[in-house]
């Protein structure tokens, strides 16, 4: 665990009970705080308290003037569409916000590491789509290599959770933009920035500001090294303002475009990864048959963590091995197994409609199962990619209204998941893939996207076991 530094004796406020906020209160304990928490769900109150933990409601009474900051969960909002009446209430009293990941790197550096030969670094990992693979990429290699590491964040264990650092360890962070938009401290000695695609747009009220709380990562501490996709305009900007010419290799820029940009670059194309610096070509890998990284957004996931490894001294050809060696991550483009030429791959991380697009464009003709809570800007987005489909199977509550959004294919509304894989799985000739992406939430039959994409596997085993 990370004890919380700078805080011995004072009441913090914890607003949030689940993982991160639970090991927030005893991050903080453990650095000498008094953390006073609450959350509205009685079962996870009673849970602090069976840690012994003060509990007590933060808006209630005078409680919020006796705190020195509100540490806030990733879930509860700050700001839009509207503030939580707890953090309202620390607002008006001018009690700091903050949450683990700010606490994290306010504590994460002490005077124990004189001792060691090579400091641990920080990689800080954001973006709209591809966060958890480029994270889980990075982390990987590394591994592989020999190197210590840890992986956690938005993915793994919560940031403060993570064991005290070795000697010339690598911590690999994967971020959200609830995470980043709220920190007071962002100090990664390596920050990435994936892409950007419309997404919780309520929370930041707009693209614009779900972009602003992205950039934060890389403005509020200022990075050693920044690894930006410049496969959209908010890249380009963002790699335009970091460097301070187009030869300042502090600004590597990451495409799946297979455009290299100037200085240090990385780019993908017709399944290449090339490596780029002052012009010429340093480094060659072929990505084409890596099972585990299939399309060009998990190429640009590859160039991502190359581009981090290399920041960090790797050698190509151990990242080669790395990126050959890896397994990918349970419901992101995962490959379960294939029955008569016919593959199956479960990618129900694809919930937005621009990663499902991705996901599409990664295989030559599929079987799509796909629906559920559809989001913001309904789904004409996805039009490039509807040539590769050779049947859409809709599952959701709202499947028929869900279908009626797919125009110019097949469509067959299943509603649950065991139809939609059965039928699929009938329907599909040598050649084809079995796509689980469903361009949408899950919260109309699942409780989050694991729980759907465990379910989708446990209909693809069982239609494997048939064979």
């Amino acid at each position: 665990m990370i004890s919380v530094r700078g805080m011995v004796g004072a009441r913090v406020g914890v607003l949030g009970l689940g993982r991160s906020g639970l090991t927030a209160a005893r991050a903080l304990r453990d650095g000498g705080a008094k953390p006073v928490c609450w959350d509205d769900n009685s079962s996870a109150r009673e849970a602090a308290e069976a840690e012994g933990f003060e509990v007590a409601d933060l808006a209630a009474g005078a409680i919020m003037e006796t705190l020195a900051r509100l540490v806030v969960s990733p879930g509860i909002p700050h700001l839009y569409p509207r503030p939580n009446p707890v953090v309202l209430a620390a607002l008006r009293a001018g009690v700091t916000l903050d949450n683990d990941v700010g606490l994290f790197f306010q504590s994460f550096g002490h005077g124990a590491w004189n001792a060691f030969d090579t400091p641990p670094k920080v990689v800080a990992v954001t973006g709209s789509n591809g966060k958890s693979t480029t994270s889980a990429l990075i982390h990987h290699i590394l591994r592989e290599s020999g190197r210590p590491t840890q992986l956690a964040g938005n993915i793994g264990r919560g940031v403060l959770d993570i064991d005290l650092p070795r000697d010339g360890e690598v911590i690999v962070l994967e971020l959200s933009s609830y995470q980043t938009d709220l920190a007071r401290a962002l100090t990664p000695d390596i920050a990435v920035f994936t892409n950007l695609s419309p997404d919780h747009l309520d929370r930041h009220a707009g693209l614009g500001g779900y972009f602003a709380a992205k950039r934060r990562l890389f403005a509020e501490g200022g990075p050693d090294r920044a690894v930006i996709g410049i496969d959209e305009v908010e890249g380009l900007y963002l790699a335009n303002q970091l460097a301070e010419s187009a030869s300042d290799d502090r600004v590597i820029r990451v495409s799946s475009g297979g455009q290299p940009g100037p200085g240090w670059s990385v780019t993908a194309r017709k399944g290449f990864l090339a490596e780029r610096r002052k012009g010429r070509q340093v480094d060659s890998i072929d990505l084409r048959d890596i099972a585990s990284l299939p399309g060009a957004h998990n190429h640009q996931n590859a160039c991502a963590a190359y581009a981090v490894c290399r920041a960090l001294g790797q050698a190509p050809k151990s990242i080669a091995a790395g990126l050959r060696s890896y397994g990918g991550l349970p419901h992101r483009s995962q490959y379960l197994g294939a029955r008569g030429g016919v593959g199956f791959v479960n990618d129900s991380k694809a919930t937005n409609v621009d990663s499902a697009l991705q996901a599409l464009l990664a295989f030559p003709r599929i079987r799509w199962i796909c629906g559920g809570l559809m989001k913001e800007g309904g789904l004409e987005a996805l039009a490039p990619g509807l040539g590769h489909v050779a049947k859409a199977y809709v599952i959701g509550r709202e499947a028929p209204g869900f279908a009626l959004h797919l125009t110019g294919i097949e469509t067959e509304i299943c509603g649950d998941m065991a139809t939609a894989v059965r039928r699929a799985a009938e329907d599909a000739e040598e050649g084809e893939t079995v796509l689980l992406a469903p361009a949408a939430a899950s919260f109309d039959q699942y409780d989050n996207f694991e729980r759907r994409g465990e379910d989708f596997a446990a209909q693809v085993a069982q239609v494997l076991q048939e064979s």
